[in-house]
């Protein structure tokens, strides 16, 4: 039994304003990516003057910050990834989330002080592998999402109390081997193993016969549609207790092109169900209505606990469609307020006046507040927030705090 041990909680950060949402919520650490060598090219990243900046406010927090650089690399990739570890060197984070055997060995040469994790894009399935990276020096292992609970738990019997395991327990699942996948380069020739994914596992197919080339026919699970590829989305948070249980050290949410809406909610839900569990089963049982419902505000494509308790079955897939649900809409975090006492934010969807909308409080209290005036950075009265990314001087009946996250319940 290892209830006592307190899991790291770990957040996607797309952006220094998801970072530090992620923080105030309740994340011990957060997983960024640069602006070369991540598998997510598409994310807004961070330049190398904000990584430094964000590790400087994490420290100061007494939280973490890991960079991924877990491509898998190509010969002309290798010199400016040493020039790039050894700017990170110069920065300080905690941690080097690394694949590729090569960039490993530059990473042990370059900034050896930085502790080195090996991703699951590596395939870590089993504690032979765990022990060979831990022999090259690695502090922890992100393990493969294929793995159940019980192959999980002889792993952590079979190596050294002070190798980490970290683990996946909420959040996007590939269709592919813990995401070694080469289907969007073949249909996009766009690589997914340099970052580049174009999720053609979402996409929608029929089929073709060799001797009828360009007369198509639908794809059936029996009458439910055509999305063969596509899985439904890891939620552990009514598993809480198990995870900890099999010796996982840090609780990883997927998500690194998540607005700051989800990176909220899944961190204040699981934060909370982490320490109720952890002050008392019971008071963790008891609140499992609101951790359920809270989560549900994420946007998902219904849930599944995995390979966690053995192989999915067909039940695991979503056959009808490839869209997320969607129950509360992002609205935008409170920056403060101005000289006229009104809440400054930079608007990310539509909202009027008369609005009543949440505000998302880092204690887990959810407060209702309504939009009594909107007005423009000039001063100017306006009735509606149409424009994406404008900064608004909003008036509520109840005024947010600094950070607060606000949303609109659908």
């Amino acid at each position: 039994m290892r209830r006592n041990k307190r899991p790291e909680l770990l957040l996607p950060a797309a952006n220094p304003e998801v970072m530090r949402t992620a923080f105030l919520y309740g994340a011990d650490a957060v997983y960024i990516g640069g602006e070369a060598f991540s598998l997510r090219a598409k994310a807004d990243n961070f330049s190398l003057p904000d990584m430094r900046e964000c590790v400087e406010y994490a420290h100061g927090l007494g939280k973490k910050v890991y960079v991924t650089a877990n491509i898998f690399a190509h010969n002309e990739d290798l010199d400016e990834i040493g020039r790039y570890f050894g700017e990170l060197g110069e920065i300080g984070p905690d941690g080097l989330l690394i694949s590729d055997p090569g960039v490993y060995s530059i990473a042990s040469s370059i900034c050896p002080q930085i502790a080195r994790h090996i991703s699951t894009q590596a395939n870590n399935t089993n504690y032979g592998t765990c022990l060979f990276w831990h022999g090259l020096g690695a502090e922890r292992i992100v393990l493969g999402r294929e793995l159940s609970l019980s192959e999980i738990r002889e792993i952590r019997e079979h190596i050294p109390a002070e190798l980490e395991l970290e683990a996946f327990v909420h959040g996007s699942m590939c269709i592919s081997y813990s995401g070694r996948c080469l289907l969007s380069n073949f249909m996009t020739e766009r690589d997914a193993n340099r970052g580049s994914c174009t999720h053609p596992c979402r996409w929608k197919y029929t089929l073709m016969e060799e001797q009828r080339p360009g007369e198509y026919f639908p794809v059936f699970e029996n009458d439910r549609g055509t999305y063969i590829f596509n899985s439904r989305d890891l939620c552990m948070i009514g598993h809480i207790p198990d995870l900890i249980e099999a010796g996982i050290d840090s609780f990883k949410i997927e998500g690194r092109m998540k607005t700051a809406l989800y990176v909220a909610v899944t961190a204040r839900t699981y934060r909370k169900a982490i320490d109720d569990y952890l002050e008392s089963p019971e008071k963790y049982a008891a609140s499992m209505d609101w951790y359920k419902s809270q989560i549900g505000y994420c946007t998902n494509r219904d849930y599944t606990t995995g390979f966690f308790y053995g192989r999915p079955g067909n039940t695991e897939q979503i056959y009808d469609s490839s869209t997320y649900k969607q129950n509360a809409v992002f609205l935008g975090i409170s920056e403060g307020t101005d000289a006229n006492g009104l809440t400054v934010l930079i608007q990310k969807n539509k909202f009027s006046t008369g609005d009543v909308i949440q505000i998302m409080a880092p204690s887990g209290e959810d407060i209702e507040t309504e939009v009594t005036g909107i007005f423009d950075e000039n001063g100017t009265a306006q009735d509606s927030a149409p424009h994406a990314k404008q900064e608004l001087h909003v008036e509520f009946s109840y005024k947010p705090e600094k950070g607060c996250v606000l949303r609109k319940i659908l």
